[in-house]
């Protein structure tokens, strides 16, 4: 295909799916339809849209939301496909093949920001998040708590029927379009001898869309890659909130317990959504491997294309190994979350290997590219960009190989 820079860069050939115990007809259909539209609709505009650091148009999202997309993992009685965490990470990682953030937007649906006091509005909300009509921000880390979310100090203090917000959160994306923003804010210093997380809570801040509501403001985040929705930096100096939008859980995945409570409900969610990375790191990882296969026949070099060379056949193979191997793991985690495990370590252990394999691919990637691949000409570098994000949100490589080995080896004295 003849993008807009006019380069030649073409979506090679998939290979033949392996069949895995977790191979149905209906999902091998909700993956072609995923990949067509990734084809068609998301990459033609991931490659005008991600070199102007501009945001996918609302026109996209729509057109996702159509589909049901927002509502994967709503039950069919509130509105959503009824299916589960494997279908979600389906679709994501065919979307993040074609463009990362479009991959991510996924997770702004889903039953987020639908865990209110009221059953009655949950639901109401949760068909909204099905429709696409309810897609939001979520805000967890500050300029002092990424990694230890434990130490979130954002201030939310009872006034009346009202909380109020005080306190600055970073990392919060697609806030400015969004129609509310999640805030994890403390209510309370813990007591001795608690938890150093007693006391947070999620909170709903309600907003229009490309706009931030009173007390609330933000500082776009200039990045290198992950473009096509902005990232802020956000400063809530009084941001009044009603009892009502008091949430009891985060991330609204429908199999938590909604009535498990603040920072606990967490855990479920942020396994869900490493899982989810992994798959999306996949989908940039396997864009490529398919880029640089039809690379390595297009490019001649000393009268022959450069893949007879057998160094480069080799990496390609190597490249294509990793992403499968990836691949196979994410949907083995992403059922056992299906079948109701808990699966802590195995989410770790996934987001750890798929994120670090899609930085180490893309990398190679570029080298088979050669100088070709240190343009703009090309979208292996905006691969390459995107992948190493990768390792960094949804909790570090070190976090990961923290959560594991303290699963593993009891810590001296504890």
């Amino acid at each position: 295909m003849t993008d807009f820079a006019g380069r030649k860069d073409s979506v090679a050939p998939q290979p033949p799916e392996l069949i895995s115990p977790w191979h149905t007809p209906e999902r091998a259909a909700l993956q072609e339809e995923a990949r067509r539209f990734a084809h068609d609709t998301v990459l033609p505009l991931a490659d005008e849209l991600d070199r102007q650091k501009a945001e996918m148009p609302r026109s996209l999202i729509d057109a996702m939301a159509g589909k049901g997309w927002f509502g994967i993992t709503i039950p069919e009685a509130q509105g959503g496909l009824g299916l589960g965490v494997f279908e979600y990470c389906l679709v994501s990682e065919e979307l993040a093949r074609a463009w990362l953030s479009v991959g991510s937007i996924l997770a702004r649906g889903q039953g987020l920001g639908t865990q209110t006091l009221d059953p009655d509005r949950r639901a109401d909300l949760l068909r909204r998040s099905a429709k696409g009509q309810w897609i939001g921000s979520i805000s967890l880390s500050e300029p002092n708590a990424g990694s230890d979310l434990a130490g979130v100090q954002t201030r939310a203090v009872r006034e009346g029927d009202d909380w109020v917000l005080t306190g600055t959160k970073r990392w919060a994306g697609f806030a400015k379009g969004a129609d509310f923003v999640e805030v994890l804010a403390r209510t309370r210093d813990p007591e001795p001898g608690e938890s150093r997380s007693a006391g947070l809570e999620p909170f709903l801040v309600l907003k229009e869309r490309d706009s931030f509501p009173p007390g609330m403001t933000g500082r776009v985040i200039d990045k290198i890659g992950y473009h096509g929705f902005e990232t802020f930096e956000l400063t809530l100096d009084g941001v009044r909130v009603p009892e009502s939008d008091r949430l009891t859980g985060l991330y609204g995945d429908q199999g938590a317990d909604a009535d498990s409570g603040g920072f606990a409900a967490v855990q479920r969610g942020l396994n869900i959504a490493r899982v989810h990375t992994a798959a999306r790191a996949v989908g940039v990882a396997r864009a490529a491997v398919e880029d640089s296969q039809a690379y390595l026949q297009e490019r001649v070099q000393f009268g022959h294309p450069i893949g007879d060379f057998q160094a480069l056949r080799f990496a390609l193979a190597d490249m294509a190994a990793d992403v499968a191997q990836a691949r196979a793991y994410w949907q083995q985690v992403a059922h056992l979350l299906d079948q109701g495990e808990a699966a802590e370590s195995e989410s770790a252990m996934v987001k750890l290997l798929a994120t670090e394999m899609a930085v180490r691919v893309t990398n190679q990637a570029m080298q088979l590219h050669g100088g070709n691949g240190y343009t703009t000409e090309r979208r292996v570098e905006r691969y390459w960009r995107d992948a190493r994000l990768t390792t960094i949100f949804e909790g570090t490589s070190e976090i990961q190989r923290r959560i594991i080995s303290d699963r593993m080896l009891p810590r001296a004295g504890g």
